[in-house]
């Protein structure tokens, strides 16, 4: 068995996917920008109102006043082109790249049953990333691209409940049969028994088959118009009289023959780009575009066997300038959700100099994560949101004031440096063996200046705004000093132990000629 994922029009989806504006509206794409332009291709709401193929541009206004107008762009049909093929790895991980917007999947070795929701999947998943598709499933490739190109698209029948009524495992009457068939169609999806291939392949118009334009005359002329008219005659005779292009026609116009595919390899670049025609100056429209970016890019991760560990996202500016920006992910994840908060995050607080005129995004690729936590340990809930969290707080605070408070290599005091939180949490950690003797210290924080002063018997008395009074005892002096090789972070104190007369216990620092309290003893 085989499925066929088609895209009518391929060339003017490819464009109109990433204008959310013109979703509904009749649109047409052009050879050119010039009058003497004609349309090559038309959606199903301008050909309603008359727009037709060949047409030039101000024939088609006049039937259309309000038709969208577009041109054909190959970055956009390539990222298009990609998109397909990823969803085309969620049937089956041998497809081909067909032709333009027509991606043929092997579906040997799948559940026969699975067969119809998977192609439902694929269409859910196609018109999410705004390609709106058709899906033939058949015994060889040709009859399934005949099935494909002959459903019409209906994304506004998409129903997941339809899946009940495509269990090939249970015994349907051929009354049901006949429903669910309208189901299927209606739902854009084509599935062809062998038993239906005669009927169904009889009365398609002879053009079908793609006969060569002289060839095709001289069976216009016998009065041959569908493929069943061909198919009526014995094949020995056509091939008696047109030779080795008869046969292939006649094969053509019965099928098809299986025939091995050429099977695309799954990428192993995760990455895409886009040249804007127009500057962006607001956020919408780019995060339209980069959510567009990452439901393709998920699809190829999870093919294959992937997440991701980084993004990076650059900005190219009006002005010439870039704006680059690497994040590295809590945990490596292919949901796109959690993919798309982090970016949506970082913009939603970033202001250019310039409009933005190209986006470019690339994914890290890395294997899944495979851990045991210890028995003591605990991991975060939700590191993603955690990570989401810290990036909002640190827009409003700035990126080196958050993270993880650690005591460096120093004798400094109150030295400290934030590190990036850890994503396990480890156990706690054990109590001393021998716990710390001596009294706590209340530390000030800031330490308060302080003055002394000697009286003329020989008491010296503290001044502070803190406390106040006659030192009836001072410990020894404890001098301390550090990273006097290094002259903008050289330090140097001078500590001791005070009590007052009137009680109260505290420690004094002397920093070159000046005196602080630093705390008091419990």
């Amino acid at each position: 068995m085989f499925a066929v994922l088609h895209i009518a029009d391929f060339a003017l989806h490819a464009v109109l996917r990433h204008e959310p504006a013109a979703t509904g509206q009749p649109a047409a794409l052009f050879s050119g920008t010039g009058k003497k332009s004609l349309v090559l291709a038309a959606n199903p709401a301008a050909r309603a109102l008359g727009v037709a193929l060949g047409m030039t541009a101000p024939q088609a206004v006049a039937r259309c006043p309000a038709l969208v107008i577009r041109t054909p762009k190959p970055a956009a049909e390539t990222e298009a082109r990609a998109a397909l093929l990823a969803v085309g790895f969620t049937l089956s991980p041998a497809i081909e790249d067909t032709a333009p917007g027509l991606c043929t999947a092997d579906l040997k070795g799948a559940d026969p049953a699975k067969h119809a929701p998977l192609a439902v999947s694929a269409l859910a998943q196609l018109a999410a990333l705004g390609l709106p598709a058709t899906v033939g499933l058949a015994r060889t490739p040709l009859l399934a691209r005949y099935a494909a190109r002959s459903v019409q698209p209906d994304l506004s029948s998409f129903s997941l409940s339809f899946s009940s009524a495509f269990d090939a495992s249970s015994p349907l009457s051929h009354e049901r049969k006949t429903n669910a068939e309208n189901e299927r169609e209606r739902a854009g999806i084509l599935l062809l028994s062998p038993a239906d291939e005669e009927s169904f392949l009889a009365p398609l118009p002879l053009a079908v088959a793609d006969p060569s334009p002289p060839l095709a005359a001289v069976l216009v002329d016998w009065g041959l118009r569908t493929l069943g008219d061909l198919t009526a005659l014995p094949r020995d005779e056509i091939v008696r009289r047109f030779g080795s292009e008869g046969l292939a026609l006649w094969q053509r116009a019965a099928g098809g023959t299986l025939r091995p595919l050429h099977p695309v390899v799954p990428p192993q670049k995760f990455s895409a780009r886009m040249e804007f025609e127009n500057e962006i100056e607001t956020l919408e429209p780019l995060l339209f575009i980069l959510r567009r970016f990452l439901d393709r890019l998920a699809l190829e991760l999870r093919a294959a066997q992937f997440v991701a560990a980084e993004l990076h996202l650059a900005l190219k500016l009006e002005d010439d300038t870039r704006h680059a920006r690497r994040f590295r992910l809590p945990e490596p994840t292919a949901d796109v959700e959690v993919l798309f908060r982090a970016l949506h995050t970082h913009l939603e607080s970033l202001t250019t100099p310039a409009a933005i005129v190209a986006l470019e995004l690339d994914l890290t690729p890395a294997r899944p994560l495979v851990r045991q936590q210890g028995l003591f340990e605990t991991g975060l809930r939700d590191p993603h949101g955690f990570a989401e969290t810290l990036a909002r707080v640190s827009a409003l605070v700035g990126h080196d004031r958050i993270g993880t408070p650690q005591l460096p290599d120093t004798h400094r005091p109150d030295a400290v440096q934030l590190i990036p939180p850890a994503p396990v949490i480890p156990p706690a950690v054990p109590d001393p063996l021998h716990p710390p003797l001596g009294l706590p210290l209340r530390r000030f924080r800031p330490p308060v200046p302080a003055r002394l002063s000697a009286a003329n018997d020989g008491s010296v008395y503290l001044w502070s705004d803190r406390v106040q009074g006659e030192i009836s005892l001072r410990g020894p002096p404890y001098p301390a000093s550090g990273e006097w090789w290094q002259k903008d972070r050289a330090w140097q104190r001078v500590e001791s132990d005070i009590a007052l007369a009137e009680g109260g216990l505290y420690r004094l620092v002397r920093v070159g000629e000046s005196y602080f309290l630093e705390g008091e003893y419990d």
